[in-house]
């Protein structure tokens, strides 16, 4: 599966009610771990809307953090995890869901779609995916 595919698969179960943001990124990941999509989306639940209170950081950007984790078995992972925050900054706009969710001129600085995307692709640019 292509980098934009994983992408689009988490955008999807992000869309379908099931997943928050934070599930939807560490589910479309799972195959980078050695745990399976549910136990994934156990783990992952409560980092939505910036850990459940839209004041923190954004719940996609932290599935694709724990993603990191788990890949480099926590070896490196400071230095990877800063990469993804501020590659993720740049293209989002900020880090932190309650900034993100804010709508100017009719829409939101970053959607939650487009959040769940550039995790996913961020992982896989710095992962080498």
């Amino acid at each position: 599966m292509t980098l934009t595919e994983r992408a689009e698969k988490a955008v999807e179960m992000k869309n379908s009610g099931r997943y928050n943001c934070a599930q939807a990124v560490t589910a479309a990941l799972a195959d980078q771990t050695g745990l399976s999509e549910e136990q994934l989306k156990q783990i992952s639940a409560g980092f939505c809307a910036g850990m459940g209170n839209l004041e923190a950081t954004c719940g996609a950007l932290i599935g694709a953090a724990m993603i990191m984790g788990l890949k480099s078995e926590g070896k490196g992972t400071l230095g990877i995890t800063k990469q993804l925050q501020e590659e993720f900054g740049r293209r989002s706009g900020s880090i932190k869901c309650k900034e993100l969710k804010t709508v100017t001129e009719g829409k939101p600085l970053c959607s939650c779609e487009d959040c769940v995307r550039n995790a996913v692709h961020i992982y896989g640019e710095v992962m080498g995916l």
